[in-house]
């Protein structure tokens, strides 16, 4: 049912959180709570944070663990970093899909708290002061103007969790209705993968033949589409064919009936990550 995104610092009291959380409503509804988490899957931290890929696969893995205990009766907390806003995105992306309600909780504390707290840990369970200072560096503050980081709880140390407000948050809210870009159909047109195609790459040259006469903070009409790409920096072909390919992946997994939304629900994503 409800998604429970935990979000902070590393060593910032998250998985503590997550257990208060989880000892509430055990005792206080009928509902199975799963905590999904780095501490589940059995990581190294130190080796994981220390290489890109290595972090975005236990991302992955972590986001598939969630949408595999996501159903109609149970809780489910994810307990990690969650610090990036694009994955924080995704994660909003699913429970559209799902239809199920969210909220984030934001545990707040400075960079010199986490490092204390990191210290006090064991030895094997610490990180290394140099990944630490780097995802402290690469943090990215949630904010509750953000649809994927609203409803939000800031709770800092000393704070006890607002549980009330937290369970109204997830089971007196509706779901976010799902739009065209998450609702799932039948892949059946062979129609509709040409299409993919075709749309895509035009959007993708328009970009590329309107960036020799723009300037970052334009906006750029694209055939077929009724909104336009916020143009906040130069985009290479590199870069764009990588967005590309990974839009025609999900859209390949979520389809549309509607083939006439395609170049919007392209624009719509470039413009989320590219900022």
């Amino acid at each position: 049912m409800p998604l429970i995104v935990m979000c902070g610092f590393p060593c910032s009291g998250k998985t503590r959180r997550a257990v208060e959380l989880q000892e509430y409503f055990e005792q206080n509804t009928e509902r199975k709570v799963h905590i999904v988490g780095d501490g589940k899957l059995g990581i190294e931290k130190n080796v994981v944070y220390a290489d890109s890929q290595n972090e975005k696969n236990v991302r992955g893995s972590l986001r598939a663990e969630a949408e595999r205990r996501i159903n109609k009766e149970d809780i489910v907390i994810l307990d990690s970093l969650n610090y990036i806003k694009g994955y924080r995105y995704e994660l909003f992306c699913l429970i559209k899909h799902t239809q199920t309600p969210h909220c984030l909780v934001y545990c707040l504390t400075s960079a010199e708290v986490s490092s204390t707290w990191n210290t006090e840990r064991d030895v094997e369970e610490q990180y290394t002061q140099e990944i630490l200072d780097a995802l402290v560096l690469r943090f990215e503050t949630p904010d509750s103007r953000n649809r994927w980081d609203s409803p939000l709880f800031t709770i800092q140390k000393e704070d006890t969790l607002p549980f009330e407000a937290i369970s109204d948050a997830i089971f007196k809210r509706k779901a976010p209705p799902p739009n065209q870009s998450t609702q799932s159909q039948p892949l059946s047109s062979t129609n509709f993968l040409y299409e993919l195609d075709k749309v895509t790459q035009d959007v993708l040259m328009a970009i590329l033949n309107s960036q020799k006469t723009s300037v970052p903070g334009d906006l750029i009409a694209v055939p077929g589409a009724t909104e336009k790409i916020e143009l906040t920096r130069s985009l290479n072909m590199a870069e764009l064919r990588k967005l590309r390919r990974q839009f025609i992946s999900y859209t390949k997994m979520h389809p549309t009936e509607n083939i006439g939304h395609i170049a919007n629900m392209f624009v719509q994503y470039l413009n989320k990550s590219i900022h």
